[in-house]
């Protein structure tokens, strides 16, 4: 089977690693702490401690990393072993106009790029049903799509830097759904209707969304242990509002929900995304959603 090198062992890379293994892929385990990496051993990954190691020889070789900085500094550092023909798939978050740097870097190495980043959180990694969002090359696209099967659902959605413009996309509905759940249960809280019950009566029509259903119940749980991290959730924000700008258009409500987020970045920037609500009960002194103390790890 297709020997796969798996970069970056976080939150999300973690289980995906071990959902490809499951199947039988042989998997080589990266990540720059060796200890996160070592933790995957008894889910069929083998733990690699040098990066030249982990990608030499590889078919395939899949990132999933902080960010476009590190992205390419692993690219770069691996660069030297990886064999001709290696189709390097990246699921990071990164910028449209990283993706085609990296993608120009692989291929003057005589290589291969597809970027294809996720959306579904630990929870969908954990599951194997991420959304994952391809641009590539139609052809590796299918040579790889019973791997990415592994792990989620993939579409693709054109050539390289696609996927990170879909990426773009999602996020910029997620996070601003997020605000607006947490204006919602908030406003329902203030005015003296139980927000719970609100939340179950409008689950079933325009208003319901997956964010609704998990996260507005996080919220009332006041569970903002992470999944999707403050931090995470403002860096694809910030790209979205980049994107934007080389597209010449203004998209007012992503640039409120951005700065929305940056009243909780220095403070909470590990939490969960859905601590939305807790940048709104800032702006809003005295009203705070339910009893519960805030769960944050």
């Amino acid at each position: 089977m297709t020997t796969i090198a798996f970069l970056g062992i976080g939150l999300m890379g973690r289980p995906m690693a071990a959902r490809l293994a499951q199947p039988g892929y042989p998997v080589r385990a990266w990540n720059r702490t060796h200890a996160k990496a070592e933790a995957l051993r008894g889910s069929g990954a083998e733990p690699v401690a040098d990066l030249g190691a982990a990608v030499r020889g590889a078919q395939v070789v899949i990132s999933m990393l902080e960010a476009g900085p590190v992205v390419g500094a692993v690219l770069d550092a691996a660069l030297p072993a990886l064999a001709p023909g290696t189709l390097w798939i990246d699921m990071s978050s990164t910028r449209h106009d990283e993706a085609l740097a990296f993608q120009a870097r692989l291929v003057a190495q005589g290589c291969r790029f597809m970027d294809a980043p996720v959306s579904g959180g630990v929870g969908g990694a954990e599951a194997g049903t991420l959304a994952i969002m391809a641009g590539g090359e139609a052809a590796d696209f299918y040579q790889v799509v019973k791997i990415l099967e592994a792990m989620g659902k993939p579409q693709r959605v054109g050539p390289v830097g696609s996927g990170q413009v879909a990426k773009l996309c999602n996020q910029l509905i997620v996070g601003a759904t997020l605000n607006v759940v947490a204006e919602a249960l908030l406003l329902a809280q203030a005015a003296g209707a139980d927000p719970a019950a609100v939340r179950e009566a409008i689950r079933g029509g325009f208003a319901g969304s997956r964010i609704l259903e998990v996260h507005g119940q996080r919220m009332l749980e006041r569970n903002f242990v992470p999944g999707g991290q403050v931090k995470s959730q403002l860096k694809d924000l910030r790209n979205v509002l980049a994107a934007a700008e080389a597209a010449g258009l203004t998209l007012p409500v992503t640039e409120l929900v951005t700065r929305q987020y940056e009243t909780i970045e220095a403070s909470l920037p590990t939490a969960d995304h859905a601590a939305a609500l807790l940048a709104l009960e800032q702006m809003n002194p005295g009203i705070r959603l339910g009893n519960s103390a805030d769960q944050l790890s």
